[in-house]
């Protein structure tokens, strides 16, 4: 048995959604006249015929062009691993009406290049257009990826498609009838009826209003089929993602200035705590919000925010996707009395924020490679202690054109063997390789070292 990206986010049983529905419409059966059968399956037919018309216009399909390893024997011996190009296929949807599609990370994670197809004009969910071989293709560069979250979002200029509203995830409800969009198994145009399948990812899962609820994401399979059970990704962690990642490209987290742990039972007894359950503060940062606000080594959470607090995940689930800019407020028990503390957090920064707004479009351009590159100087080196060595290009954006396995926040670090200090190096390196020869870059990614190989076009 395998799982497929993200556990523990939003389980979809179809089994669960269709017997809830079926029971639903028995109790309406039995409390009015029981309409003739062929007249409520066509209100059904029509509810559903409304929810396609309004849904498939936001709906995409993406293509991926990827460097990848694959076994070329079926032997599973490290041998018969090649690496060579990959073309894969996914779902996507329009969540902002500037161009922005919101996906799966895993998608579109260590693209080469990512291409959009567009809903037809007439997309109504009609046999047509459903088999309609027509296709529009518009590429697509990747804007910021969360890849803890299995997210990633996309833009297309000049897109000029509805984006679909993302519902308020504290009203979903088990059992509420949901409908899976995208492109199963590389099918485009297609919808089920709560069950995920291969090619879904990415795609939006809707009620029946066309609101998202979650993003497809993985399966429960055995054998690569669907078991029935299909994982979504919350509207409401949808939310917090898409606007950082379109306003910093990347995750930020909100803190206050604490650790945490799990109480245990015998934890409470060697401390004599009050309770033998919940989550404990384990440290207050100096001169953090808590510590002002102040929060006390040893205290209890009771609540955050006025959600009560049952365990650790979810506390530090609830901090990452907080998106307010209200002080957070915290109830804990201290000596076997509660207290209330209000503090204002602070949204962890990254040192690529500077380095991304420092970047000209027309300075940084590397258009062999597709990216926009910024120089690392002493500065850049002094704020980023993650760095190998101080010296390379910073990857902070890719071009429309880009058709090179580089990602945002990659350093490249040498060309063919040559290093590449400055921007200058890196293209009179790339003026002596010839059009259709290997390309192969050592890069600093996620704080490890790798080389990246292409055929430059």
């Amino acid at each position: 048995m395998s799982f497929r990206r993200l556990p523990r986010l939003f389980r979809i049983p179809s089994l669960l959604v269709v017997s809830m529905a079926f029971a639903a419409s028995t109790a309406s059966a039995q409390a009015a006249p029981k309409p003739a059968p062929q007249d409520e399956l066509a209100r059904v037919n029509e509810a559903v015929d409304a929810l396609t018309k309004k849904v498939w216009p936001s709906v995409v399909q993406i293509l991926v062009n990827s460097y990848g390893a694959r076994d070329s024997d079926g032997r599973g011996s490290e041998a018969s691993v090649v690496v060579g190009r990959q073309r894969s296929v996914g779902s996507g949807f329009v969540i902002d009406a500037e161009g922005y599609i919101l996906t799966n990370a895993h998608v579109v994670n260590g693209a080469q290049r990512v291409q959009i197809v567009l809903p037809t004009d007439n997309a109504d969910g009609t046999l047509a257009t459903a088999l309609s071989g027509r296709m529009k293709l518009v590429p697509a560069r990747i804007v910021g990826l969360a890849t803890e979250l299995d997210l990633a979002l996309l833009k297309v200029d000049g897109l000029n498609l509805p984006a679909l509203p993302l519902a308020t995830y504290s009203q979903v409800r088990q059992g509420e009838t949901v409908f899976a969009f995208g492109s199963p198994i590389g099918l485009r145009n297609s919808l089920t009826h709560a069950p995920i399948n291969p090619g879904n990812s990415g795609g939006p899962l809707v009620n029946i209003r066309g609101e998202v609820v979650g993003v497809n994401t993985f399966i429960l399979s055995q054998g690569g089929g669907n078991e029935g059970l299909g994982f979504a990704i919350p509207s409401a962690t949808a939310r917090t993602a898409f606007r950082q990642l379109k306003q910093f490209g990347h995750l930020r987290r909100q803190e206050v200035g604490m650790s945490m742990q799990t109480i245990t039972p015998s934890m409470a007894a060697g401390l004599g705590l009050a309770r033998d359950y919940g989550v404990i503060v384990s440290d207050v940062w100096p001169r953090g919000p808590a510590e002002a606000a102040g929060l006390k080594v040893g205290d209890i959470l009771v609540s955050v925010d006025g959600q009560p607090v049952e365990n650790l995940p979810t506390v530090s689930y609830n901090f990452r996707l907080r998106d307010s800019k209200e002080n957070v407020q915290l109830v804990v028990l201290r000596a076997g009395s509660q207290m209330s503390l209000s503090m204002a957090p602070v949204e962890q920064g990254d040192n690529f924020d500077t380095v991304s707004v420092s970047a000209d479009p027309e300075k940084s351009l590397v258009p062999e490679l597709g990216i926009l590159g910024v120089e690392i100087d002493s500065a850049i080196a002094a704020a980023a202690p993650a760095l190998r060595d101080p010296f390379g290009i910073i990857v902070v954006a890719k071009t429309m054109s880009a058709d090179t396995p580089l990602q945002p926040k990659d350093v490249i670090r040498s060309l063919n063997n040559q290093q590449t200090y400055t921007l200058q190096a890196l293209r009179n390196v790339l003026g002596t390789v010839k059009r259709g020869s290997p390309v192969v870059l050592q890069i600093q990614r996620d704080g490890r070292l790798m080389f990246v190989s292409f055929t430059l076009e």
